[in-house]
């Protein structure tokens, strides 16, 4: 079992920045992967970010790639979600999750936080 405790949303203005930090627990965390999501109202659960076990590969969703930095540091067991320039459409729920590899892909995880709402006002 992996747990997963996300932090860091709020609110905040168009343009402006915001850092999600999420701590892992129960299980290695070198061992695998993780991963960056979000779910606005009505909509589906959006993969965004993803990065390998040791942090020297990431992919992003077009929608975020450019604006958004996925990093790890294994030795805090924390991955973090670093989101510049923010959009109105960037509100959500972001969550973060361990993937069942150790590589980086945005489809195939398995353990979730509970999110953290992010509101990006216009």
């Amino acid at each position: 079992q992996v747990q997963l405790v996300e932090s860091g949303g709020g609110l905040v203005q168009a343009g402006g920045s915001l850092r999600l930090s999420c701590t892992a627990s129960g299980r290695t965390f070198s061992d695998y992967a993780m991963g960056w999501f979000r779910q606005a109202p009505g909509k589906e659960r959006e993969a965004l970010a993803s990065i390998n076990w040791s942090g020297s590969v990431t992919k992003y969703a077009d929608s975020v790639k450019d604006r958004f930095t996925i990093s790890r540091d294994n030795a805090k067991n924390t991955v973090w979600l670093q989101m510049n320039s923010l959009k109105p459409e960037d509100t959500a729920v972001y969550y973060c999750s361990s993937r069942r590899y150790n590589t980086a892909a945005l489809n195939e995880y398995s353990y979730w936080g509970q999110g953290t709402q992010v509101t990006v006002s216009s």
